[in-house]
């Protein structure tokens, strides 16, 4: 059909009122996943084809995102030509205004493009303050949207010893927790970043004290049920001094998820998806605009 067009959208957003990216049963409806919405939103566009979105990234309860993507076929009544991508996204948004869920841009792709399966990597970034004893302390801006430590200080060169030593092809399955395609995904990844550096509060210009920050930036083509919050829990137990290099290295190469210290996990509240790239080695953000619409 001449008038049906696929789109791959760009969104953002805060999750922690929502059950993670994607859609969420009937049966186990507590709260809608930012799919829901999404799919709310191009519903309301009135397509003659049945709604039904794929997402790239499968982020969790109360994981936020400044940048997943999506793709979904939209097909106009009455012969109408499939809407441009600034008029798609306007409209969208529109229908989201009550939510904490903004798209932020809009490709029209071919037929066999997805979303899932065309992405070149996903970056997430885990932002963690320092010498927050109480979530009180933090600037309004930040609740819920870092993970708030009473230390001082952390042992950053230990930290980025450690995360060296995650970084390249390894089997990451103690690093994974338990899911119901536990048995289906393959454990191997290949991290290409792993860094620790210095971050910032999003209000440090205007807050009354300077608050520590540091992030976690991680980047693979894909990442394992809650791998990249495991990884952090890790590096932040290596740089309190709660766990020594030679245990990192023996709870990676156990490969088995029960190696992994219970209660070491970082909170939902701090990690962020920053990007999801389509684009080919080496090509700079506009030229994979293009790539895409192409």
């Amino acid at each position: 059909m001449h008038n049906r067009a696929r789109y791959l959208i760009f969104f953002q957003y805060i999750g922690t009122n929502y059950s993670g990216a994607v859609k969420v049963p009937t049966h186990q409806l507590v709260r809608k996943g930012v799919q829901d919405h999404l799919e709310d939103a191009i519903r309301r566009l009135r397509p003659l084809n049945p709604v039904s979105l794929s997402i790239s990234s499968r982020t969790d309860t109360g994981v936020h995102a400044l940048s997943n993507s999506a793709h979904f076929d939209l097909q106009r009544k009455n012969n109408k030509p499939p809407f441009t991508e600034d008029v798609l996204v306007e409209a969208l948004n529109f229908h989201l205004r009550t939510e904490q869920i903004r798209i932020t841009r809009a490709h029209q792709v071919p037929d066999d493009f997805h979303a899932r399966y065309c992405a070149q990597s996903r970056t997430y970034v885990y932002r963690i303050a320092l010498g927050i004893s109480h979530y009180s302390q933090l600037p309004l801006t930040e609740c819920s949207l870092c993970w708030n430590l009473r230390n001082m200080e952390l042992d950053v060169g230990a930290m980025r010893e450690a995360a060296a030593m995650l970084v390249g092809t390894h089997d990451f399955s103690s690093f994974r927790a338990v899911s119901s395609d536990l048995p289906f995904k393959n454990p191997v990844k290949t991290l290409d970043v792993v860094n620790v550096l210095p971050g910032k509060s999003f209000p440090h210009v205007h807050f009354h004290r300077q608050i520590p920050f540091w992030e976690l930036t991680f980047r693979s083509r894909s990442f394992l049920y809650k791998q990249v919050r495991r990884m952090t829990g890790a590096l932040v137990a290596v740089g309190r001094g709660e766990l020594s290099m030679p245990q990192l290295k023996d709870i990676l190469e156990a490969r088995d998820s029960l190696a992994y210290p219970q209660g070491l996990t970082a909170p939902a509240q701090g990690l962020f998806l920053t990007h999801v790239d389509y684009r080919e080695a080496g090509e700079d953000e506009s030229n994979s605009n293009k790539k895409v619409t192409d």
